[in-house]
């Protein structure tokens, strides 16, 4: 039980970024390998709003983690619209692989622009959630730990509720099925693939402020190995499916923390790439995806 407790909240940190993934996949067919990197700007945001606070009590940690979680969250949003704008939206008729190689050009300028704001040395972030815990159901579990899975769940289920439910998230299916047909009936399309950058960095910020609260340090690189496991959890649930997103993120976290107990930290990431490789052998389109047959 302990196991399956740690693995959903490393998977809850995988899915709100294998979500942002997802959604700019779904909409136009882009792999944005900078989305990582917005999940690094998230907790940077969260660590250079912190210290310019100075000292918070333990008491308020938790109301000021989530302020300052909201705050990054609009940060990194805007940017992420900022970075669609200058770097994606001019290639998008471009071949693919133009825009590929764009997006990791882009993440090479976040990582090292970082890099030289704060340098290259991990730097500790001002709040740590408190390690209080209690037992239940056979598993060591504190009250922080519980809030980030709620919020996590929270903003997923906002999310899927946007998609689903409203106007904004029929125009994005439209775009999705057929983005011509969907401006040949008013819809404005760069203000919707704006609007799905904006949400899926926000979802990325989120997760950065929440991991830097629960591991208690960052740097400048971490959006690259989170990038390579949301990417991993997104094409595991199916990419371009919302709910495959969800659910591959949870399961790579799950699936981390047993190959960890079993074959031992170092072999952590071998056994979940592992699966991966056995999962898209027996079903390509991952877990929830669809096989999609592309009009020429």
């Amino acid at each position: 039980m302990q196991l399956i407790w740690n693995g959903l909240i490393v998977g809850s940190f995988y899915s709100l970024v294998a979500l942002g993934y997802s959604m700019v996949y779904g909409i136009i067919k882009l792999l944005n390998f900078a989305h990582g990197d917005i999940y690094m700007l998230g907790s940077f945001v969260g660590f250079l709003v912190l210290s310019s606070v100075g000292g918070i009590p333990a008491s308020a940690s938790i109301p000021m983690l989530l302020a300052i979680l909201l705050l990054a969250m609009v940060v990194t949003g805007l940017i992420g619209v900022g970075i669609e704008r200058v770097a994606y939206r001019p290639l998008r008729k471009s071949p693919r692989l133009a825009v590929l190689i764009t997006a990791i050009g882009v993440s090479f300028t976040l990582e090292y622009g970082i890099r030289q704001i704060f340098g290259p040395n991990p730097r500790a972030f001002p709040v740590r959630l408190s390690s209080e815990s209690f037992d239940a159901l056979g598993m060591r579990i504190s009250m922080s730990q519980i809030v980030l899975v709620i919020v996590a769940a929270v903003l997923m289920f906002v999310l899927a509720h946007i998609v689903e439910r409203t106007r904004e998230g029929r125009a994005m299916r439209a775009i999705a099925l057929d983005p011509q047909a969907a401006h040949l009936m008013g819809v404005n399309v760069n203000r919707v693939i704006a609007t799905v950058f904006f949400i899926g960095s926000a979802l990325a910020g989120a997760a950065g402020v929440m991991a830097g609260a629960y591991y208690g340090s960052i740097d400048f690189l971490m959006g690259f190995v989170i990038g390579l496991k949301a990417f991993t959890a997104a094409v595991i649930g199916g990419i371009g499916n919302l709910y495959g997103a969800m659910l591959g993120g949870l399961l790579l976290g799950l699936l981390e923390s047993f190959g960890a107990a079993w074959l031992g930290g170092e072999w952590r990431d071998v056994f979940s790439f592992a699966i991966l490789i056995l999962i898209l052998t027996f079903k390509p389109t991952g877990l929830l995806g669809n096989r999609v047959v592309e009009r020429m």
